[in-house]
């Protein structure tokens, strides 16, 4: 057992609060990790509410990087004193795993929600009695954790682990929407709704990609100026403009090639649907309740053969996708530490708060 410090979210729609909890040994099929820093994400705030269902008392957090202290006896990829960045987790056995469709493993809630492990244990205890583990394999709002082999990447320890935090996650769902998933040619036209964390990983890749129209939607300007250095070339703020004429407007007529909603709010994602062009793809990477639904016109589309999509954490391998993000990051080609503001762990709740008011586009905890 290891006594560690973390923040627990110990009912739905509470504040999180710091506590001193008993961490068990690691199975041999398990990290220990020495937390640096971990990145506060939207699905964070979402299982605090109870919108997406965890057992609470829970230590959440799934965008964790850190130094392995030790390996269980069956783990290959790593050896302690490794700097890894942490990531959702996945069985390794299902039919989508061994495709390498390792975002739509079919065991995805139990793996990353179940809040213990497949066993039925969880390696976290307080006064009063067990708190769920292994959120998104990892519950990385702790100074130490025990995470499963599947969250697990390997990156270049000359890399500030405080910075690479935030590619477990957020970023690579928005980077990887546009690389992994939409695959752009060079030349085309993407609008991305919504250029918080996602979406302002979307737009980076975008340029990365070679897109030469590059639409940010947002109602926050400080997120629409931001999301121009990062790349954008036009820039829509739907509190003052019609955006489908706005954007029919950029676009000469045409639409867009592609749009990206990050909001998972049904009316925006309409827009983003009525804004594509002749074979255009909408990709909804944003999280919403279960049971949302949303309309589309289907009459007058018809003919545009348009195609609408999910995307799960950028349909990415995380450990092939993540070293290649942190390469392009040191190449300066990924600037996404522009969107990062770090917090103590004792202003976790700060952190949260800021996230969902639009303060701060990326909150960071450092240990």
């Amino acid at each position: 057992m290891t006594t560690v410090t973390a923040a627990v979210a110990p009912g739905t729609g509470q504040p999180l609060t710091i506590q001193r909890l008993q961490l068990d040994d690691p199975r041999p099929d398990e990290v220990r990790v020495r937390m640096v820093a971990t990145g506060v994400c939207h699905t964070d705030a979402i299982v605090r509410d109870g919108v997406i269902p965890t057992p609470l008392p829970a230590v959440l957090g799934h965008e964790g990087a850190g130094v392995v202290e030790a390996v269980g006896a069956a783990i290959t990829t790593v050896l302690p004193g490794d700097h890894v960045v942490l990531s959702a987790a996945y069985c390794g056995r299902c039919r989508n795993c061994r495709a390498g469709l390792v975002a739509y493993c079919e065991n995805l809630m139990a793996e990353d929600f179940g809040g213990r492990r497949r066993d039925g244990t969880t390696a976290l205890s307080g006064a009063q009695g067990p708190v769920s583990s292994h959120f998104f394999g990892q519950s990385a709002f702790a100074t130490y954790a025990n995470v499963v082999e599947t969250s697990v990447i390997k990156v270049d320890a000359a890399a500030p682990l405080a910075t690479l935090a935030p590619l477990g996650c957020g970023l690579q769902t928005g980077a990887g929407t546009i690389l992994n998933e939409l695959r752009p040619a060079a030349g085309s036209s993407v609008a991305v709704f919504g250029v918080g964390a996602v979406g302002s990983a979307a737009v980076m890749a975008a340029r990365v990609a070679g897109c030469t129209t590059i639409i940010g939607v947002d109602l926050h300007d400080s997120r629409l100026e931001l999301a121009e250095q990062l790349g954008a070339t036009h820039t829509v703020n739907p509190a003052g403009t019609d955006v489908v004429a706005e954007i029919t407007k950029i676009t000469n007529g045409d639409g867009v090639n592609y749009a990206v909603d990050t909001t998972g709010i049904p009316a925006v994602l309409r827009q983003a649907a009525t804004v594509l062009g002749i074979r255009g793809t909408v990709a909804l990477v944003g999280a919403a309740a279960a049971g949302t639904d949303v309309h589309f016109e289907i009459g007058a589309s018809l003919v545009k053969g348009w195609t609408f999509k999910t995307v799960i954490q950028g349909s990415s391998v995380p450990q092939v996708f993540i070293p290649r993000l942190v390469e392009l990051w040191q190449q300066g080609r990924f600037p996404f530490d522009k969107l990062v503001r770090t917090y103590a762990l004792d202003d976790i709740n700060t952190a949260f708060a800021d996230s969902e008011s639009g303060k701060v586009i990326k909150p960071v905890i450092v240990f």
